[in-house]
């Protein structure tokens, strides 16, 4: 049976990341707010709870499941090479709604889904949520929703479209920005963009100092940065 902790309230933050971090460290699956839409959690290096995540949202290993991280610290050791593309856009956009795919650390002890090589890395801007991951390390995160179905915005709507599949679910009140991460690809030679959202591509494209048409594949709307 799960069960809601209503973190608006004065203590229900404690109480509520008490119950977040046995449920994590137990293999569970718990639900949490970020700035950008509610998501849905696992320990990334317990691999059955990470399919029991991508069960709940009725998806195959084909969607791979992106991290989050508590600090910049953490990614250090997840990566590859981190490198100074990387370095920039986590100091432009971290915590933030970006989300950064990069060539994973080799030998790593996780099954995230078809990544390739490959891991989708993102720190959350919302307090609930670091405070957690401070606690945990590495989480599996990925939008609390059944697959196909809008997001969440809130956790009433995530419990309603995931129900018992999740252990604890964390109420921190309505996302903020309301839009899934934009997702950037640093694995090849030339950085793009895979998914547009909650950061304007025109913003990454002044970051990296690099053309918005480079990133998208498509033309920079009249008037956009370049």
């Amino acid at each position: 049976m799960s069960q809601t902790y209503d973190c608006t309230r004065p203590g229900g933050d404690e109480a509520g990341l008490a119950a977040a971090l046995s449920a994590v460290k137990g293999g569970r699956l718990v639900v949490i707010p970020t700035d950008t839409v509610y998501g849905i959690g696992a320990d990334a290096f317990d691999n059955d709870a990470v399919a029991s995540l991508l069960k709940a949202k009725h998806r195959g290993p084909d969607y791979p499941t992106p991290v989050v991280v508590g600090s910049w610290d953490t990614v250090t050791g997840l990566v590859r090479d981190a490198d100074s593309r990387l370095r920039t856009l986590v100091e432009a956009f971290w915590p933030g709604g970006l989300t950064v795919v990069t060539h994973q650390a080799p030998s790593l002890p996780w099954n995230l889904g078809d990544t390739r090589g490959t891991v989708a890395l993102r720190m959350p801007l919302h307090p609930l949520a670091v405070a957690l991951l401070r606690q945990t390390g590495p989480m599996a995160l990925s939008s609390a929703n059944v697959h196909g179905r809008p997001p969440a915005l809130t956790a009433a709507q995530a419990r309603e479209q995931l129900g018992d599949s999740v252990s604890v679910y964390l109420d921190g009140g309505r996302a903020t920005v309301g839009t899934a991460s934009t997702i950037i690809d640093l694995s090849g030679r030339h950085p793009r963009i895979l998914r547009r959202g909650a950061v304007d591509p025109a913003r990454i494209a002044e970051v990296l100092e690099v053309s918005e048409e480079s990133l998208t594949g498509e033309p920079a709307e009249p008037g956009a940065r370049g």
